[in-house]
């Protein structure tokens, strides 16, 4: 296969992964409600920001990137690779003077929207092509640079007369991918590939000491992430590897980032890499009704608030930016069938059969297997037995109830952020509880948290299943 042909059908394939890495992009670029006075609006680029190396030393983010994952490439293998990034172009408004000449103003009113400073993001990307084979030893660098540029647009008002203009400046960033693999040692032709992506940007600090993250913003690579693809050959997961391959996971480096298995279910050529964790082959939910850029809530939420501004509040976020006007007018234009679909979706139903089983239409059949609708769908004397408080499991060997210390290990496969904040960290269990699956779960309140005692009252604990936890002492 031709590398022209690769980068074509590297193109499809990227398209559909696109799709969620576009959510990477953008998530926290405009917050609701959609307007730059907005408090939250004024913190923003909160994931995957690469500063420049001068203002690194000021500050707690980073200048780089670094991603290992695991791959099975086949002979003769191409790797392609895309780096997404968005750049801050800083836009200011001026109005138009009765001489012909502008001043900068704070905001420009019109008819429909009210225009105001604002930094705007505009998607960048860096694609890189090469053999497998070329990766190996010593690591290959690519550098790429997007020179500075101004851009001037007229704001005309309902009558088609210039009032003011738009004035968008973007600076100089620049960076480097540095890509390399090396084999490992096994009974599978498996390799550790190490992408690296860093800001190389010269941009510095003045010397008084002056410089706020708003002066660095525009010289950084925004919500940085990269897509690969194997032209022939495959990638191991990271979060649910083949057993034989748990220790070479585990030895991976990924600083900032995490890589997941992207594109079509079943599929495993082709990796995203991003500063949010996901799970493999994410995918945005079919009933989405469009970009609302704040992931952190409810479509169906967001769309009801929004609909719900005043009109001087949409004029106002139409005039924030370009994404934030589509957003406001989105939510308006959504036709009731749509909104019932943002309301909730069943993904998936499995049967359940035998004695004492739940009925397929939810009903819980009496002795003859004759489904009764108006019974619930679990056997309430299913639950008689149990006791939270007084129940015991055995993990490790050791009986674990109420009361009992362990310490938290949260596996890969059902984690949060949340949870890896809490790897290692001692808790008291609360309650064994058991759900109608047959399930067991530990609830517990962390050792050292002040609001414990509140949690307790409230019924409110972090909840982990018994493989998740170590004993740390034998209970009386």
């Amino acid at each position: 296969m031709t590398v022209t042909a690769f980068a074509s059908e590297t193109q499809e394939r990227f398209a559909l992964a696109r799709q969620v890495a576009d959510a990477v992009l953008f998530e926290g670029y405009v917050l609701y409600p959609y307007r730059a006075s907005a408090a939250k609006n004024r913190m923003r680029w909160q994931f995957g920001v690469l500063v420049p190396p001068g203002w690194g030393a000021e500050c707690e983010e980073y200048d780089f990137q670094h991603t290992e994952c695991l791959m099975e490439p086949k002979a003769g293998a191409t790797l392609s690779v895309e780096v997404r990034f968005l750049r801050a172009r800083r836009r200011t408004v001026q109005r138009a003077c009765p001489d012909g000449g502008f001043d900068t103003v704070p905001e420009l009113r019109l008819d429909d929207r009210v225009l105001v400073p604002w930094d705007e993001g505009d998607e960048e990307r860096v694609e890189v092509v090469a053999s497998v084979d070329e990766l190996l030893g010593d690591a290959v660098t690519y550098p790429f640079r997007r020179p500075a540029r101004e851009d001037i647009e007229p704001v005309l008002d309902a009558a088609g007369r210039t009032v003011g203009r738009l004035v968008r400046r973007c600076e100089e960033v620049g960076g480097t991918v540095q890509l390399s693999a090396r084999e490992l040692d096994g009974p599978h032709r498996t390799m550790r590939l190490t992408a690296v992506i860093e800001n190389t940007s010269d941009w510095t600090p003045p010397e008084d000491g002056g410089a706020t993250r708003d002066a660095a913003l525009p010289h950084s690579l925004v919500a940085t992430h990269l897509l690969m693809a194997l032209s022939a050959g495959s990638f191991l997961s990271m979060t649910d590897p083949p057993e034989w391959a748990k220790g070479a996971v585990a030895a991976c480096r990924n600083l900032h980032t995490w890589p997941v298995l992207a594109g079509e279910p079943g599929r495993a050529d082709l990796v995203l890499s991003s500063p949010i964790i996901l799970e493999d082959h994410p995918a945005i939910a079919p009933e989405s009704p469009g970009a609302l850029y704040d992931a952190t809530e409810i479509d169906e939420i967001l769309a009801l608030r929004t609909a719900a501004l005043t009109e001087e509040e949409k004029r106002e976020a139409r005039g924030t930016d370009a994404r934030a006007a589509a957003v406001i007018e989105l939510a308006d234009s959504l036709p009731p069938e749509v909104l019932e679909r943002l309301h909730g979706a069943v993904r998936s139903l499995r049967e359940v059969a035998g004695p004492g089983s739940a009925a397929p239409d939810g009903g819980f059949p009496d002795e003859y297997g004759v489904p009764r609708p108006d019974a619930p769908w679990w056997d309430p004397a299913s639950e008689a037995g149990f006791d939270p408080e007084r129940d015991r499991v055995v993990v490790d060997g050791r009986s674990v109830g109420k009361g009992s210390r362990v310490e938290l290990h949260p596996g890969l496969r059902r984690t949060d952020a949340q949870d890896i904040f809490l790897r290692g960290r001692s808790a008291e269990v609360e309650a064994v509880l058991h759900d109608v699956d047959g399930g067991v779960h530990l609830a517990v309140t962390v050792e050292g948290d002040p609001g414990a005692d509140i949690r307790r009252e409230q019924g409110r604990f972090l909840y982990f299943q018994p493989d998740e936890v170590t004993p740390l002492e034998d209970d009386a």
